[in-house]
């Protein structure tokens, strides 16, 4: 609560007219005890308030603007500290309470009216300070936070990116607690749908991890309208050699705690695997960050998409130029059909993805087992291969899966000479 100047009902008295204070140690006196009274803030955040005190009380002055924008810098360099505001405002309180316990006698023996004037001085200069501390603080705090935002976002995107000097990154990544001598692992989140924001995503996620895997070897932040999570292997359970049988629980918890998220939902979550070294995390994003690619250009159903589940997908998409080849060969000739080669590839797509078994395809295309044995016999006579015969059925499967990674039929195949 403000309180109002002193000096319209008062006169304060002049300096000169007061009689000298006979121990000048006396504030000294005062910072030690609001010191402790603090829990050990320094009393060197005190410079500028305490003669501020003094002299309201002495004076009844009121403090200048210059005097309080000191005070305002007393707080930024608390918080630069790191001294917690709630620290630095007991240290203020107890220094005012300090000054008025310990005035001189000859000072506290005036009439009650000055005193009273005093007092009134005393509180307003207690009100303004306090408040330009905490404004102070608060000012570097923000300062901090942006700063901190903009190294973390920095580190990221050079970790991520994989060309950064050594030993600059290792000295970049102690603050954020990431021993980059150990194995880390990526996962990418991807909203349903694109976010003007995915911070409160990434607010919400980042408690969640840091509880789950600890405080370091974790980083949460955002790339591309991505949530990016970079975490320990060994605390996610993710194994450290080549192995494919499990990516551990990192993609599970990301997926599930976004999911509870209103926005975004569903969200899918693409895992790399587990690599050592600073540049290991490259690798582990470059993998998850294709693995997200693979899944919408497949249209995989799957939520978590893991490493071992797109390894034939990039064999195929290594050798693009083999993959039209192929394509082209294989499948070309279902243009001839009627109404083009798209329902009959649809059919191939289905006819795979529920084991080979005609009755399954044709109850989730909507078609009658008679309608989908019909198309399978049509393929068969287009192309030449067939698809209930295993000697074929390699063939077909891989020209389906190529089809889809070119996105066949609808675009063109590229030119034979286009590389990858």
């Amino acid at each position: 609560m403000c309180v109002n100047k002193v000096g319209a009902e008062h006169n304060p008295t002049p300096r000169d007219a007061l009689d000298p204070i006979p121990d000048e140690a006396w504030l000294d006196r005062v910072a030690e005890t609001a010191s402790e009274d603090a829990g050990g803030v320094s009393t060197e955040f005190l410079a500028g308030y305490l003669p501020l005190l003094a002299d309201a009380a002495i004076t009844g002055g009121s403090p200048r603007r210059a005097e309080i924008d000191a005070v305002r810098q007393q707080g930024r360099r608390a918080a630069e500290r790191g001294v917690p505001v709630g620290r630095g405002v007991d240290l203020y309180l107890s220094a005012a309470r300090g000054v008025w316990a310990e005035l001189p006698a000859v000072i506290r023996q005036r009439d009650s009216k000055a005193v009273r004037a005093a007092a009134e001085a005393v509180l307003q200069v207690v009100d303004e300070a306090v408040a330009a501390f905490a404004d102070g603080h608060a000012e570097a705090g923000r300062e901090l936070v942006r700063r901190e935002e903009t190294l973390r976002r920095e580190l990221v995107d050079d970790l991520l990116r994989g060309d950064a000097h050594l030993s600059e990154l290792v000295e970049r990544a102690e603050p954020f607690g990431l021993d980059l001598t150990r194995a880390h692992q990526v996962a990418l989140a991807q909203p349903s749908r694109r976010l003007p924001s995915i911070s409160a995503a990434t607010s919400a996620l980042e408690r969640v991890v840091l509880d789950r895997f600890g405080d370091r070897d974790v980083l949460v932040a955002t790339k591309e309208n991505l949530v990016v999570v970079v975490a320990l292997a060994e605390a996610t359970g993710a194994p450290t050699t080549m192995g494919l049988t499990t990516s551990g629980n990192l993609g599970k918890t990301v997926h599930a705690e976004l999911n509870r998220l209103r926005r975004g939902s569903p969200w899918r979550v693409a895992v790399g695997r587990a690599h050592p070294g600073a540049y290991g995390i490259a690798r582990s994003y470059e993998e998850a960050r294709e693995g997200l690619t693979m899944a919408t250009r497949m249209s995989l159903d799957t939520p978590i998409v893991e490493t071992r589940d797109l390894l034939i997908y990039r064999v195929l998409a290594r050798d693009q130029t083999a993959l039209v080849d192929l394509v082209d060969s294989v499948l070309n000739p279902l243009r001839q059909a009627r109404g083009g080669a798209g329902p009959l590839l649809e059919t191939l797509i289905s006819y795979f993805e529920c084991g080979c078994v005609a009755t399954a395809a044709a109850a989730r295309l909507h078609l009658s087992v008679r309608a989908v044995t019909y198309r399978l016999d049509r393929i068969k006579s287009l192309t030449g291969f067939d698809p209930a015969d295993p000697a074929h059925r390699f063939t077909l499967h891989a020209a389906v899966l190529g089809a889809k990674l070119l996105d066949w039929p609808e675009h063109p195949l590229p030119e034979p000479d286009t590389k990858p």
